[in-house]
């Protein structure tokens, strides 16, 4: 049996003090300790997490989703997920966690979103 993995990159935003994360691979036990600590390094105050190349996230995955949000309404950060499959979708919505938060189709939608007013 192969170990699953998840490549995580970390780039600048479109907006000043805006960072992107971009998530290729499933979300799932065997990633989400990567997916924790590359929230945790994050100290932008604002983050968007690109999910258009997670196919599946599985408990734990949804669990760290749940906790990434958390932590970040708690630190006062902004925080948007974006590009999230309809599979992913279903789970959020089948656990009624999607109501806790707002998910876009596109990282720009997320970036708008979460911009600082003028």
């Amino acid at each position: 049996m192969t170990k699953e993995s998840i490549q995580i990159i970390a780039s600048d935003g479109s907006r000043s003090g805006q960072k992107v994360l971009r998530l290729s691979g499933p979300l799932n036990i065997h990633t989400i300790f990567d997916f924790q600590n590359a929230i945790r390094a994050e100290e932008s105050s604002a983050l968007v997490v690109d999910f258009s190349g997670v196919p599946y996230i599985d408990s734990a995955g949804l669990g760290a989703v749940v906790g990434a949000f958390v932590s970040a309404q708690r630190a006062h950060r902004k925080l948007a997920f974006a590009g999230m499959n309809e599979r992913v979708k279903a789970l959020l919505s089948m656990t009624h966690v999607r109501q806790l938060f707002k998910s876009y189709a596109t990282v720009e939608e997320a970036e708008t979103a979460i911009a600082p007013a003028n």
